[in-house]
């Protein structure tokens, strides 16, 4: 690893290029997690809730073991255009058309609705794993520089929440709007899915065409898968951050898709649901783009902690909150929102750092694995929290489309405000067992490039 050069330095064009790849991704990985359970069991009319949820926590669990299998693949693969851009480019109309037909349930039996979803749910997700674990690896090779590559993430996290802000916000009214005029609930969510599936191919093509790839592997490495794999266990730090995934993604499963639900029938007013969700991503964003003034102050670590800390608290707060106080949930809606901002673009910045780390102490550089296998944790935590939502929806008695007893609504309280703040609050306590503080880091930085400094001459 060299010290970049000032030529080298990320401009602006290619962070935002970067970034908008992110955006893309959340235009689906969002529309899932608020609405694809809904979708199944209200619009679709698949009525066993836990049928759902054992789809919404099964699938993305298996499909996630293929996650380490891309990293490695693409720690190989080898073209002009380096080793991760690529996949973003073969990737980008599949994923747009496989999004979009998960939108275009068949009118059949229940039996076959239910087949549909699987199949279509399955097929996205390995395209979404094929596409999306390069290009999250692809911001540890961009750039050498710790510094440059907190920045590159704090771009990536803030389009990533304007895409989160954009499906949130537009399509609780957009599903309505493009209703044709006779037509079903069905129709307008396919037709506002078609409109985000073009604008996603185009975003992902211009992260292809406007990124560089800077950092490349020891040049005497020597691939070995279960090296690589031993290295990764070996490396402590990025396990910590591994339970911290887990934990994170299980309550923003959980939180994201149990909000139609909770304004739905607890609060009884489920178009209020979209402007909940953009003063949340509003704040999310806000807090994303203060990342830099917040790491210009306090280490990236005692950042973590705290800030997941304060989100639990706004998140677990709302269980004590009467549905119908709208200003106390606006209030922690705020408040979470915010301190939550800074910690995805922050924790990839250190996933990032133990890539470095794993090449540091053992001579080897495996960024895809690092980044795949935490994509791996990240979407066994969330489909559990998206199954989650399922069964407990049935455990509790919940019935679509109907008055829910106060059994049902007790359960669904708890599934948008407790279970996920509790989640949070666990994320929060395991980042004090991660180690890896900024003076070393910068250590790592200097020695990595005195190694690469002496095999080049």
């Amino acid at each position: 690893m060299t010290t970049p050069a000032s030529s080298d330095r990320l401009s602006f064009k290619e962070k935002l290029a970067y970034g908008l790849g992110d955006t893309a991704s959340n235009f689906y990985f969002q529309a899932f997690n608020l609405f694809l359970s809904y979708y199944y069991t209200d619009v679709v009319g698949i009525k066993d809730a836990a049928a759902v949820g054992t789809l919404l926590g099964t699938m993305p669990i298996l499909v996630a073991l293929l996650n380490p299998v891309i990293g490695v693949v693409a720690d190989r693969t080898s073209t002009r255009w380096g080793k991760f851009r690529p996949w973003i480019l073969w990737g980008a109309v599949p994923y747009g058309i496989l999004g979009y037909i998960m939108f275009t349930t068949p009118d059949v039996s229940l039996a076959g609705k239910l087949t549909y979803a699987y199949l279509t749910y399955t097929l996205m997700l390995i395209t979404y794993a094929a596409i999306n674990t390069p290009y999250g690896a692809l911001m540890g090779v961009m750039s050498p520089s710790s510094e440059d590559r907190t920045s590159l993430s704090s771009y990536r996290f803030a389009c990533a929440f304007l895409g989160a802000l954009l499906i949130g916000w537009l399509v609780p009214v957009l599903k309505d709007v493009l209703t044709p005029a006779g037509g079903v609930p069905a129709d307008g969510f396919r037709n506002t899915m078609a409109i985000f599936a073009v604008l996603s191919v185009g975003m992902f093509l211009y992260t292809f065409f406007n990124t560089r790839e800077r950092v490349a592997a020891p040049v005497n490495q020597r691939t070995s898968l279960g090296r690589d794999l031993g290295d990764l266990r070996s490396n402590g730090p990025w396990l910590v951050l591994f339970f911290v995934a887990f934990l994170n993604l299980t309550n923003v499963g959980l939180r994201s898709g149990a909000g139609i639900y909770y304004f739905k029938y607890a609060v009884g007013n489920e178009g209020a649901l979209g402007t909940f969700n953009l003063v949340g991503f509003l704040c999310f964003i806000l807090g994303a783009l203060s990342t830099k003034l917040f790491t210009a102050h306090f280490s990236r670590r005692s950042l973590m902690i705290v800030l997941t800390i304060i989100n639990a608290a706004g998140i677990g707060g709302c269980y004590f909150v009467a549905p119908h106080n709208l200003v106390a949930l606006y209030v922690l809606n705020i408040i979470g929102s915010f301190a939550a901002g800074p910690t995805p673009a922050i924790v990839w910045s250190l996933y990032a750092d133990t890539a470095d780390f794993g090449e540091w102490k053992f001579g080897r550089r495996a960024t895809g694995l690092i980044f795949s296998a935490t994509v791996m944790v990240q979407k066994i935590g969330l489909a559990i929290g998206g199954g989650m939502i399922g069964w407990l929806l049935s455990y509790y008695g919940y019935e679509a489309n109907a008055v829910q007893t106060p059994r049902a609504l007790h359960g669904i309280n708890l599934l948008f405000s407790l279970l996920p703040g509790c989640f949070a609050l666990l994320a929060g306590l395991a980042i004090v067992f991660y180690r890896l503080d900024e003076p070393q880091v910068k250590q790592m930085e200097q020695e990595l490039a005195a190694r690469k400094a002496a095999a080049a001459t």
